[in-house]
């Protein structure tokens, strides 16, 4: 079978049938041999039924969410080909075939652009227009270097073994950025087509919620993406502590009318510190969810991880940390030749600060290199030529065994009747 179309439904009775009708008479008009496949989610309306009357293959799916009604489905496809699109008519299914003839041509993922293609009078709420179907857009872009102009467009085509193989896990709203930035971290073949968006046909309002399931996208795309959420923040603000650092170091920076100290040094250590735990974390981050496949391996990660050994990173810390322990005993010297009676805080500072700061970050460089190498042990998985090669071994002694075995019962069983 070439295309199965998914629709996810949950309480769709007003528009279910003919979004059904509306896909197979594409199918049949274009020669298609295809299916529609409708996974339901636990209506209560009657969708099931009409979906069935009307010509599509309804799947039960127990465990609630967007994500997890197309999962459902697309796992019961028999196409080689799925188009997945929503079952309120919002999507015209008597237009797939700008997405067949993409996925013809060796295309993994073909994603609809409702802003190339056209948005009628009341088909997208401007909220979403404007602001969130853009601003997501563009983050997607920036955060992962694809190059979709609509990151949540509904209906979609992708190679279904493909898309299986990225493993998408998400079960919310948020299954729809997951696969274009998967596809997109996985190196896929990804296109888009301009496809129009029309008013839904129901009366009930939209499942979706703007600024819950806005901000559950939100939240994938900068979980999805460590340079973003840690490492560019944390050098950044490494950069800006250690530049003021070094100069409030060796005394007050005066600009204009405004006089940096002792107390802006102290702000600077922190913003050093929190910076380069940011900074671990993106690390941290890269090589657990590399580990665990929720993200493929990053190549550079890899060979950082390599070159940075636990020893070398356990010498960096015990380097820090004698740079530490240094400023430390400068500063008890600066004690005594005042007597170990009352400082001036303004020179003091000046010396445990830093001191502090490097003892801080050492024990953070001895911790982080021990969690790395921790996260780095590999798992032993046996891969499908060691577990058949296993059972063949088991077969042969199997086999072997068996004429003893027999033999044994009836010398046994002689033994007995004699």
């Amino acid at each position: 079978m070439e295309l199965t179309v998914v629709m996810p439904c949950l309480n769709e009775a007003e528009t279910v049938a003919t979004c059904v009708r509306k896909a197979i008479e594409c199918m049949e008009r274009h020669g298609i041999d295809g299916e529609v496949v409708v996974a339901d989610n636990g209506s209560t309306d009657g969708s099931q039924q009409l979906a069935r009357d009307a010509g599509a293959r309804v799947v039960h799916v127990a465990e609630k969410g967007y994500g997890n009604a197309l999962m459902g489905g697309i796992r019961a496809a028999r196409g080689k080909y799925v188009i997945m699109g929503d079952a309120d008519d919002s999507y015209d299914f008597t237009a797939l075939m700008p997405f067949v003839e993409q996925l013809r041509d060796g295309a993994d993922l073909v994603m609809g652009n409702r802003f190339r293609g056209g948005i009628k009078p009341g088909a997208m709420p401007p909220l979403h227009r404007y602001l969130g179907n853009p601003v997501l857009s563009f983050i997607g872009r920036l955060f992962f270097g694809s190059k979709v102009g609509d990151f949540h467009c509904g209906l979609r085509g992708f190679r279904r073994d493909s898309i299986l193989r990225i493993g998408l896990q998400t079960g919310g709203m948020e299954f729809a950025s997951e696969m274009v930035v998967k596809a997109t971290l996985h190196g896929l073949d990804v296109r888009e087509v301009p496809t129009t968006l029309s008013p839904d046909g129901r009366s009930r309002p939209p499942h979706l919620r703007s600024w819950r399931d806005g901000w559950r996208h939100l939240r994938f795309l900068l979980l999805y993406s460590p340079r973003w959420l840690f490492l560019i923040p944390g050098l950044v603000m490494m950069a800006i502590g250690l530049v003021a650092g070094v100069l409030l170091t060796k005394g007050p920076v005066v600009i204009g009318a405004l006089a940096f100290d002792v107390d802006t040094l102290v702000g600077a250590s922190a913003m050093v510190v929190i910076g380069f735990q940011a900074v671990l974390f993106a690390l941290f981050t890269k090589v657990y969810a590399a580990e665990e496949g929720f993200l493929p391996e990053d190549r550079r990660v890899r060979r950082l991880i390599e070159v940075i050994s636990l020893e070398k990173g356990l010498v960096a810390g015990g380097l820090l940390a004698l740079a530490g322990l240094g400023g430390l005993v400068a500063s008890l010297v600066h004690w005594k030749v005042n007597n170990f009676g009352e400082l001036n805080p303004r020179e003091a500072l000046r010396i445990v600060v830093p001191s502090a700061t490097a003892l801080i970050m050492s024990f953070q460089t001895i911790f982080a290199a021990l969690f790395i190498s921790i996260l780095g042990i590999r798992r032993t998985k046996e891969n499908p030529e060691d577990v058949a090669a296993s059972a063949v071994e088991e077969a042969a002694e199997a086999v072997t065994r068996a004429p003893k075995d027999a033999s044994a019962i009836v010398d046994k069983e002689t033994a007995e009747t004699t």
